[in-house]
């Protein structure tokens, strides 16, 4: 997208002049003739850059300028002062200014300077997304889970954290698909080098290449500078794509060679980089469904799925939920401040009842919520949603041990089903969403005779 550029000056002739010169650069160029209307349009609109003179009618650029400063941490300013008037520009650059140009304009030193502060936001704010990486990269991302089904994901992560093979994740929304990506990079050979995620729904199918790939200046409309993208960022780490099926068909292809010959090439060059990344993709959607319907190919399905690890959903690991909420309890409580010393066996069990369509992400939700609302030495089923005071989990009451209450929660349910399905096991596991297999270890660590 075009940089937005508010070019302010009372002299008609170098508003049109400087509009000219920087339309012509690729910038979005708005003129005022004074500082109040420049003013006025700041208030109806966002601007990356103000380019004002100092002596104006109305309001002086002096003024305009700590207006600015109010309105927006966004908005850069440059001042146009004569050069009598050069402690002027002095002292608005004391105000807030981040540079000056003397009149009469040099539209080459204008345009030097214009696109030297844009490189240099651009540098900072790649800058502050790198110190917000490492605070994550360097932050709380232990997989929380004793059950056998989590088990086999730490096995698998295990085995396959130091290879260089492709990933893919798979799993339901909110099950911690990142938070796998991240234990294999980060117990892997690569983790002093970057872990770059990339959520490849949440960017525009127009700016998705070039946020992967980088461009060159001059590549498209907005293009002033080149750029390095997440795959150079990426570079001798690890690189997630997350929610690889939202990916565009034209981009799956440059993709896919970039996997294969560990090279990509920037929008608007014909030159080829090397890279050295490890990818990771996760998905919650239907891949192989995909690839029949024409959204996605099958080439780079086979080829991001060397190794797949199928996230379980709450439903497959009930005995983790109440290590799930202590955890997550623990978190909130320090982050708070809060004396909280527990979750009350009523709370708990309304917890395991609870059909987690959010997965572990509503989990966490529903625990930081109960936090904020609890003042009590335990949070309590009344500190929960009101979806859980609304007769949800009245079947089920804690008998003994919370170990043993889930043991026989869990053995009503998979007795319900099979019920249902006259004692068909396949049937019966894939109402329950679970492999044969995992039903047959269940039925004998409960004891169910069929």
């Amino acid at each position: 997208m075009a940089k937005k550029i508010l070019v302010v000056d009372d002299e008609q002739i170098i508003r049109e002049s400087l509009s000219f010169v920087l339309t012509n650069e690729g910038y979005e160029v708005t003129e005022a003739e004074n500082g109040k209307i420049a003013y006025d349009k700041l208030l109806k609109s966002t601007y990356d850059l103000v380019i004002t003179d100092l002596e104006m009618p109305e309001m002086k650029g002096t003024d305009l300028l700590e207006k600015i400063r109010d309105l927006s941490v966004h908005t850069s300013a440059i001042v146009i002062t004569a050069y009598g008037s050069l402690e002027t520009a002095i002292a608005a650059l004391r105000n807030g200014a981040s540079d000056y140009i003397l009149k009469p304009v040099e539209f080459d030193e204008l345009l030097f300077k214009v696109n030297r502060l844009f490189e240099i936001k651009e540098l900072l704010t790649e800058n502050q997304i790198l110190k917000k990486e490492l605070q994550r990269s360097t932050g709380d991302f232990k997989i929380i889970g004793n059950s056998p089904a989590i088990k086999k994901v730490f096995n698998m992560i295990r085995s396959v954290a130091n290879t260089n093979s492709t990933v893919l994740i798979t799993g339901r929304s909110g099950t911690g698909k990142e938070l796998v990506a991240k234990a294999i990079h980060y117990s892997s050979n690569r983790k002093n080098k970057p872990f770059i995620a990339v959520n490849c729904g949440a960017i525009s199918d127009n700016l998705i290449e070039s946020e992967l790939f980088g461009h060159k200046k001059g590549a498209f409309t907005g293009a002033v500078s080149d750029k390095e993208g997440f795959m150079k960022a990426a570079h001798g780490g690890t690189l997630f794509l997350d929610e690889i099926g939202e990916m565009p068909l034209n981009l799956q292809v440059k993709l896919l060679r970039a996997i294969q010959e560990k090279e990509y090439t920037p929008v608007g060059t014909t030159t080829s980089l090397p890279v050295d990344v490890r990818f990771i993709a996760s998905t919650n959607k239907d891949l192989e469904e995909q690839i029949k319907e024409g959204t996605f190919r099958e080439d780079l399905y086979y080829r991001i799925n060397v190794v797949e690890i199928r996230l379980p959903s709450l439903k497959e690991r009930l005995e983790d939920i109440p290590l799930l909420a202590n955890h997550f309890m623990n978190k909130y409580r320090t982050q708070m401040n809060k004396r909280i010393k527990g979750i009350t066996d009523e709370a708990m069990r309304a917890l395991i009842n609870h059909e987690w369509k959010g997965e572990v992400r509503e989990l966490e939700n529903v625990i930081e919520r109960a936090v904020i609302f609890c003042n009590d030495d335990y949070i309590d089923q009344v500190h929960l949603p009101d979806s859980f005071m609304q007769g949800e989990g009245q079947g089920f009451r804690l008998s003994g041990s919370l170990e043993d209450s889930v043991k026989k929660y869990e053995r009503d349910i998979i007795l319900n089903a099979l019920e249902n399905n006259d004692f068909n096991k396949e049937k019966t596991a894939e109402d329950l969403k679970v492999g044969l297999s995992t039903l047959y270890r269940k039925l004998k660590e409960l004891n169910i005779k069929v």
